[in-house]
């Protein structure tokens, strides 16, 4: 299919459409690094520009609209959320260009926490207005650990298919479970996802391999807890600020906290995957991007489509 990405950051929803098939004909996003990364990995289709300036009359025509709108007003860790948070606004532009171009399909992604913003009121309300449109809306929340990402990263998808169309997205079904003991695989735990990699203070050539000085602190606060090296780590965070004060989860080991190319092996990004940046911006674009592995699972499902299922 032809993929219009929206909030494309450095490219990890796009990544993973692009591993099922897909082709990605255009990109926006308006964080310059993440901007930079994705045309080194993914190709220069991708436009630097608030969407809000942007109009639709400019974006090719797709069979599908992606977007993980930002996140930062909705998500749980941010304790003062709330409906008129200017962020929360921007899954609007989603609206707007999937209004404007009519795709077959979309597909918005977002934090857990979206669903429960209050009391379910303002998840009510996005659902109402992507069906209004003239799509038939579904969601899940997906854990990414269930799919082969280290990470237990739980995030919102919401599905639309435009209603001439008679055929129904079903949502991917788990290739890992917790305890292996389903018939899957069990979950992929940190040590083994680490494993190949290096110690970073020592020679190599390993891409983004560099990590935060940032003194660590072992408290049980968000950034500064033990990792069990045999478990998925948790959520990746994109906490903090350009300047220095990203909280980056710590390595297993306790003593330093986590390289960049460790903290992008635990969202599944392929390890010549190249960042561009400084450290604190390349942990906050991992932070902020979906598990490639993640977008890949989600994105096979739509391979199952075929146009003879249009009215």
């Amino acid at each position: 299919m032809r993929v219009v990405s929206l909030f494309s950051g450095a490219g990890g929803l796009d990544l993973g459409f692009r591993m099922a098939g897909h082709d990605i004909v255009w990109a926006n996003d308006l964080y310059e690094d993440a901007v930079h990364t994705y045309q080194k990995n993914l190709g220069n289709h991708i436009v630097f520009e608030d969407i809000h300036n942007i109009s639709a009359e400019h974006i090719p025509d797709c069979d599908i609209v992606i977007g993980g709108f930002p996140c930062q007003g909705f998500s749980v860790a941010n304790m003062n959320r709330n409906a008129s948070d200017e962020r929360n606004a921007l899954y609007k532009q989603l609206i707007r260009v999937v209004k404007a171009k009519r795709p077959k399909f979309f597909l918005a992604e977002n934090v857990k926490g979206i669903t429960s913003l209050e009391k379910g009121k303002v998840f009510d309300m996005i659902m109402h207005d992507f069906a209004k449109m003239g799509y038939k809306v579904d969601y899940q929340v997906l854990n990414a650990a269930n799919y082969g990402v280290p990470q237990t990263r739980q995030r919102v998808f919401i599905v639309g298919v435009f209603e001439n169309i008679e055929w129904n997205f079903t949502f991917p079904k788990p290739t890992h479970c917790k305890d292996g003991t389903h018939g899957c695989p069990k979950w992929i735990s940190v040590s083994e996802a680490l494993s190949d990699l290096p110690d970073p203070d020592a020679e190599n050539d390993v891409l983004n391999h560099t990590y935060s000085k940032y003194k660590l602190n072992i408290n049980g606060y968000i950034g500064h807890r033990l990792l069990d090296p045999d478990k998925p780590a948790p959520t990746v965070t994109g906490r903090g600020d350009n300047r220095g004060g990203v909280v980056v989860l710590p390595h297993p080991n306790g003593r330093r906290r986590m390289s960049c190319r460790e903290l992008a092996s635990i969202q599944s990004f392929p390890i010549d995957y190249e960042f561009e940046g400084n450290n604190s911006s390349i942990y906050r674009q991992i932070a902020n991007a979906v598990p490639p592995l993640l977008g890949y699972a989600v994105a096979k499902e739509f391979n199952k489509f075929s146009e003879d299922k249009e009215c």
